[in-house]
């Protein structure tokens, strides 16, 4: 018996080798090709590809099956991602190194938008940047009226509340003391302009079109260039354990988030619908969000690589104004290597 068994015992070596071979499949087909994902997202323009891939396929042909999460501000993202509820977030920057810096394990896989916000000033202070010193507009505002220029934007931490802060210190030189500022959401901002409550506010589409086509004496008086030249803005973060798990399904995210962006800059009609359905609850007229998209064309951008810089220049200044105080690697914050495998004409459409 005992010849018998060790005649038909494989030798120690196949073994070995049959339990690589095995191993090696395993972790081949680790990762399927499905997943399914709760995604957070704002219902506003910068998430305008996430908007796209939803209603073209995309999404789903990229092997997600989404649980959508809206949010109305940056900081409650935060939060989610803290507690372990999200695995893709769809939001600013800001929150983003936030979420990065109070321990969140996410990467920015992609870029939405860059220079997108824009400082709106309504009738009482428009002028005051027309005539004189752009820097002491607010000095003067103040001087005449008895009272400071009251200017609604996101939270504190949040991208337009921190280029508002850079524009108004860096970009203009003007003392921010002069600057009465109230921290509000998307919708409560466009209401507060609508309704007179604030002087201006620094904010993005669709608010500054929509504000304009219903205010005729509102008017942008810094573009999103003038504001933060180089802006990082929305980003799209992914839980680490995430890209672990389903390297395949965020490469094809990341491919089609490229594809989105490409459709957005040439103002394709169907991205446009998309962006109806979703941007203000789809209660907007259509043609108002054609405008926004029209008017943010060159500023949807999908290439992580293009925000590098501008998000560590965004970073030192939030330390330096104290709204980020945790530590932060801008370089570990970031995984490039999926938009950088893209097939390159795509990624040129994608910018």
């Amino acid at each position: 018996m005992s010849r018998i068994s060790m005649r038909f015992s494989p030798p120690r070596a196949l073994v070995v080798l049959f339990i690589l071979l095995v191993l090696a499949a395993c972790s081949a087909d680790s990762d399927s090709g499905t997943a399914s994902a709760e995604i957070g997202y704002m219902p506003i323009l910068p998430d305008a590809q996430l908007f796209v891939n939803l209603e073209d396929g995309s999404l789903a042909d990229a092997g997600i099956e989404p649980k959508l999460v809206s949010f109305q501000n940056g900081p409650a993202m935060v939060q989610a991602l803290l507690g372990g509820q999200l695995d893709i977030a769809y939001f600013g920057i800001g929150p983003t190194m936030v979420a990065r810096g109070k321990g969140a394990d996410i990467k920015v896989v992609a870029s939405n938008i860059i220079e997108q916000i824009s400082f709106v000033a309504l009738g009482d202070l428009a002028p005051y940047f027309d005539d004189g010193d752009p820097a002491t507009a607010f000095a003067r505002f103040a001087a005449d009226t008895g009272r400071k220029a009251r200017v609604s934007t996101f939270p504190v931490g949040s991208v337009p509340q921190t280029v508002l802060q850079y524009w108004i210190r860096k970009q203009l030189g003007a003392n921010p003391d002069d600057v009465d500022v109230i921290y509000q959401g998307a919708s409560q901002v466009q209401q507060s302009l609508l309704t007179g409550a604030v002087d201006g506010a620094a904010i993005l589409e669709p608010v500054v079109s929509i504000v304009k086509h219903r205010m005729p004496d509102a008017r942008v008086v810094a573009r999103g260039e003038q504001m933060f030249p180089g802006q990082p803005g929305a980003v799209v973060a992914v839980r680490a354990a995430f890209i672990e798990a389903h390297p395949k399904v965020v490469q094809k995210l990341v491919a089609a988030h490229a594809r989105a962006s490409a459709q957005l800059r040439a103002g394709d009609d169907d991205a446009i619908d998309a962006v109806h359905k979703y941007v203000g609850g789809g209660r907007l007229p259509r043609e108002i969000v054609a405008t926004a998209v029209h008017n943010s064309a060159d500023s949807f951008v999908a290439d992580p690589n293009r925000i590098v810089d501008g998000t560590r220049r965004m970073h030192d200044f939030q330390a330096e104004i104290g709204t980020l105080k945790a530590d932060l690697d801008i370089d570990t914050l970031f995984d490039t290597h999926f938009y950088d495998a893209i097939d390159t004409a795509q990624a040129v459409a994608g910018q």
